[in-house]
């Protein structure tokens, strides 16, 4: 199971045209991904039409709608058993998960913890070694996330208390922790620990940062991110070839930013077209470029931002005094970050409408075996209910073992008032004269 996070259908299309023009080829040809595409996944949770990862996530792992922040539970916030949990339980599949976010954020959590609340990795992170009714499930883990695993007072450590995870687990990770090896490398040795079982494997593979530069509206970072997620669906489907009795899915937990191949950028009626060869002059995400800027000492000289940050950074060699006096007086990370992305966005013709997430349907790849089921207009939960039909799996079963003599291992933030509003709620807009306030049409 591939979750490309918050890749929807207009990045696939980006991030191919890019590679065309970057490595001269013809207009027709294919990505890994176009080579498996069988339809559409729809994304909507159980609380509004835009979910968020948890939700979307959720979907997958239980076969089941929930509410935006539910990692592994259902709409009254209650356990939820996983495509996972049940592989490792019934049918004894070594199991996994690879991220390049966290490893105990909200996609790879809700294939392995149940919590209502999916800020709360610490938590996460003592279900996801085996601290709960179910036991330990989990066999890899290679992602992110390092320090809700240390016992307060270690360096690194997030933890408020003494746990040492890594003690407890008596776990042996084949990576070096200061190092951090791509979405393929990650893959290809999971696969390559995980196969050769008889009783075969789970593994959830998760591009993570694709989301995290969408968020951004940073066209380098999430276009990178995109690119070796194609590279790691390549070595994944090659695997399927070589495995015959193994099927692959791809598909988003939603789509991120808004993004459209092509921007207004003046009054008159706009050119069609965008500039892939913009992009394509940029060497860094603008993430990395905003901490750069943010730890110089003040005031920062206008040489630096414009040599370093500009034109090495991110290939702009036209800044305008007043982009230069903005990047001078913007005092956050953050805040450098998306001014430092619009700027190259707007230079592509690239648009985005929101630093969010949005209700559009994600595209869906299914590779090997019985892939051709999953043609079509699917909704997300349809994609749990395959993979547990592949593996014939009792989804109830799991779940009513993580819920007998429940003693409250997960933890519900919600209300009775709460569960009554996300079963029955979807948002509606009502005119509120402050956020019109401080609209911008500029």
């Amino acid at each position: 199971m591939m979750v490309s996070d918050g890749l929807g259908p207009a990045s696939v299309s980006y991030a191919r045209s890019y590679f065309q023009h970057l490595n001269k080829l013809p207009y027709d040809h294919e990505m890994p991904l176009d080579t498996i595409h069988v339809g559409q996944s729809r994304t909507r949770s159980s609380s509004t039409l835009v979910t968020d990862s948890a939700a979307g996530a959720t979907a997958f792992s239980c076969g089941l709608k929930t509410y935006n922040g539910a990692v592994g539970v259902d709409p009254m916030g209650d356990p939820c058993g996983t495509v996972l949990e049940a592989a490792k339980l019934q049918r004894g599949m070594r199991t996994g998960l690879v991220a390049t976010s966290r490893i105990t954020h909200a996609t790879p959590a809700s294939f392995s913890a149940h919590i209502g609340d999916r800020d709360r990795e610490n938590q996460i992170a003592v279900q996801q070694i085996g601290n709960t009714p179910l036991g330990r499930t989990l066999d890899l883990m290679f992602g992110g996330g390092f320090c809700h695993f240390l016992p307060n007072g270690t360096e690194q450590s997030c933890r408020k208390d003494d746990r040492d995870l890594f003690q407890e687990a008596r776990d042996k990770h084949d990576r070096d922790p200061t190092t951090q090896p791509s979405l393929t490398e990650m893959a290809g040795k999971a696969l390559q620990l995980l196969s050769g079982s008889d009783e075969g494997f789970f593994l959830m593979i998760e591009g993570s940062r694709i989301d995290m530069a969408a968020h951004s509206n940073d066209p380098a970072g999430h276009l990178h991110d995109i690119l070796e997620y194609q590279n790691t669906i390549a070595l994944v489907k090659d695997f399927v070839d070589q495995n015959p009795d193994t099927v692959m899915i791809s598909t988003s937990d939603h789509e991120t930013g808004g993004l459209s191949l092509a921007r207004q950028v003046s009054t008159a009626y706009p050119e069609y077209l965008w500039y892939p060869d913009v992009v394509a002059n940029a060497s860094h995400s603008t993430v990395f470029l905003a901490d750069m800027l943010h730890d110089q000492p003040r005031p920062v000289e206008d040489r630096y931002i414009i040599e370093t940050i500009l034109q090495k950074g991110l290939g702009i060699t036209d800044t305008t005094s007043k982009e230069l006096q903005c990047l001078k007086t913007t005092p956050s990370i953050k805040q450098l970050d998306k001014y430092l992305a619009d700027m190259l966005s707007i230079r592509a013709q690239l648009g985005w409408a929101t630093h969010g997430h949005s209700a559009v349907d994600v595209n869906l790849y299914a590779y090997g075996p019985h892939a051709d089921e999953l043609r079509g207009s699917h909704e997300n939960v349809f994609i749990g209910d395959f993979i547990s039909r592949m593996l014939d799996l009792n989804l109830t079963e799991t779940t009513q073992n993580l819920n007998k003599n429940n003693d409250g291992f997960h933890v519900v933030a919600l209300s009775d008032d709460d569960k009554i509003e996300y079963t029955n709620h979807l948002d509606r807009y009502h005119s509120n004269p402050g956020l019109l306030h401080h609209l911008s049409y500029d």
